[in-house]
């Protein structure tokens, strides 16, 4: 239990000024502890690392590109309810429409299950076809583009063609993606 209060005090000493809820649970975390309070101070604890978690996925999310001319882009709520049962990490979604067509885009960082996709993304034997997007390695499977960044962030673009999904993938800032939250 001090091992996550002295966590706990080293993350609330690092944060910015605009954190006020994630400092609030923290010293409240730290003054259930102090009067004894265990289950109330890892409640707290708990708190905390929910909203640094939504933190996380806003600026995950500010890699979804724009969209280009003639196109809108819808950002979704959704993606960090599921990602608890998947083992975690950050998630990013959005869909990008014009007048005849759509597709969404996915980011899911930091999970488990994306380092098991990294062998997958591009093999042969699996029936995905290559694609190189910058230096991310990316694969065509059953009509979705599957890549992995840095070996950490899953990107994928599902329910366009390929030229279309490929047009706003390369807009990505591929580089910037692969340090998300280092």
């Amino acid at each position: 239990m001090i091992r996550h209060i002295t966590l706990a005090l080293a993350l609330m000493m690092t944060l910015p000024a605009a954190a006020d809820d994630v400092t609030d649970a923290i010293e409240s975390a730290l003054q259930a502890y102090k009067d004894g309070d265990n289950a109330y101070a890892i409640d707290e604890l708990k708190y905390a690392t929910q909203l640094l978690n939504a933190m996380k996925q806003d600026d995950l999310a500010k890699f979804l590109p724009e969209a280009p001319d003639g196109w809108t882009r819808e950002l979704s709520d959704d993606m960090g309810a599921g990602l608890a049962m998947i083992g975690g990490g950050s998630g990013a979604e959005a869909k990008y429409s014009s007048d005849t067509d759509s597709f969404t885009l996915t980011f899911l960082a930091d999970s488990p299950m994306v380092m098991s996709m990294g062998a997958m993304i591009g093999n042969p034997a699996l029936g995905g076809k290559p694609i190189r997007i910058g230096r991310a390695k990316f694969a065509k499977q059953d009509g979705d583009l599957i890549g992995l960044v840095n070996n950490r962030v899953l990107v994928q673009a599902s329910g366009a063609s390929e030229e279309t999904m490929l047009e706003i993938l390369k807009t990505i800032d591929m580089k910037g993606l692969g340090q998300f939250g280092q």
